[in-house]
């Protein structure tokens, strides 16, 4: 867990990311929490840990094995704990803690009532993967007669300290709860894509005023941790949706298009909002020294130059030559200075190889 994180880390960073959150719900031979906290705390990455669980096995209705389910007290006990020993509610905070149980087919209505008291208690906010396939509609409706949305809403789950993960299939009247709650989401464009979940209707939920941030998913579902790259892929599939969608309207009726800027607004000021950060999104006085830098001159960029801001995603993305936390270089000329990635890289692939072997 703790090399992985680091790899992801490696990788985000590496792509001008400042800031990010991982929803760890798995916790094999003795892993924890702590082992990412330690990953981010050594490569500089601003970090919000995700608390996740997993407490409804398969032969209570769930979907994950019985093997991998926890105890509900022993996740509560241990949720309480990561919070008192990691979670900084400062402004400018490097690391904060998050309850997350990890959807509505693998832990009970008990334990996401039980879990938004914990975040409600220590104000931390809440986190689980919501609306990411039809098949999540179908088993919320069997379980509980209502759609994802309708139930976060049956089980406290809405608020301006709570966001979902991918939320693809919601209606218009779920889009319109989390407005008025101001409930956020956490677009994964190319894990919907890769797993033919969906396109989500991000251009709906933001015209609605739902606060919209981006995520790059695990490497389960993404194969590479580019943030731009993921930009990219929110605008893409903003307007592939609204050609599609297009089809049956008149012009008139046919939204904008999401244009680079929109999408790099999701990235930044839109992730922030929904991590709860007022102090990061935005270069401005009082708020973290938190950016990162592209060199123009470059083949990637030429004949863009004229609208350098759009070129970083209608151009193919690259790594950042520049990404400042806090203040401190983390990547300076292209370089990562807080590891050595070849050993990493190597350390990386022999566990991967274990995996595979046993």
């Amino acid at each position: 867990v703790y090399v992985s994180a680091l790899t992801g880390m490696a990788e985000l960073i590496l792509s001008g990311c400042t800031t990010s959150s991982d929803h760890l719900y798995l916790f094999p031979n003795g892993s924890k929490l702590d082992d990412e906290i330690r990953a981010a705390q050594e490569i500089g990455l601003r970090f919000h840990a995700a608390r996740g669980s997993m407490s409804l096995g398969e032969s209570k209705g769930g979907l994950p094995p019985d093997s991998v389910v926890e105890d509900e007290q022993a996740i509560l006990k241990d949720t309480v704990r990561v919070i008192e020993q990691y979670h900084d509610p400062d402004p400018g905070a490097m690391i904060r803690v998050v309850v997350a149980p990890c959807s509505p087919f693998s832990v009970t209505p008990d334990l996401m009532r039980e879990s938004a008291k914990v975040a409600r208690q220590y104000n931390v906010q809440l986190h689980t993967h919501l609306a990411e396939t039809f098949d999540e509609d179908d088993f919320c409706k069997s379980m509980f007669g209502v759609l994802p949305v309708e139930y976060a809403e049956q089980v406290d789950w809405l608020g301006d300290d709570v966001w979902y993960a991918h939320s693809v299939h919601v209606r218009p009247q779920a889009i319109d709860l989390m407005a008025r709650t101001q409930t956020g989401a956490a677009h994964c464009p190319s894990s919907n894509m890769r797993l033919a979940s969906g396109i989500a209707p991000i251009r709906a939920m933001i015209d609605q005023g739902v606060p919209v941030g981006l995520g790059v998913d695990g490497s389960a579902s993404n194969d590479g941790s580019h943030m731009l790259a993921e930009a990219r892929q929110a605008m893409l599939v903003a307007r592939l949706r609204a050609g599609l969608h297009g089809a049956s309207l008149s012009r008139e009726e046919v939204p904008p298009l999401m244009s680079a800027r929109q999408a790099l607004e999701i990235a930044t000021r839109g992730s922030a909002a929904v991590l709860g950060r007022a102090d990061l999104g935005s270069l401005e006085p009082g708020k973290c020294a938190d950016f990162f830098a592209i060199h123009l001159n470059r083949l990637d960029y030429a004949g863009a130059l004229h609208d350098p801001v759009a070129a970083l995603l209608l151009c193919t993305p690259v790594q950042a030559d520049y990404t400042v936390v806090g203040g401190r270089y983390v990547v300076k000329e292209g370089h990562l200075l807080t590891l050595e990635l070849p050993s990493l890289v190597e350390r990386h692939n022999r566990a991967a190889k274990r995996l595979l072997e046993s």
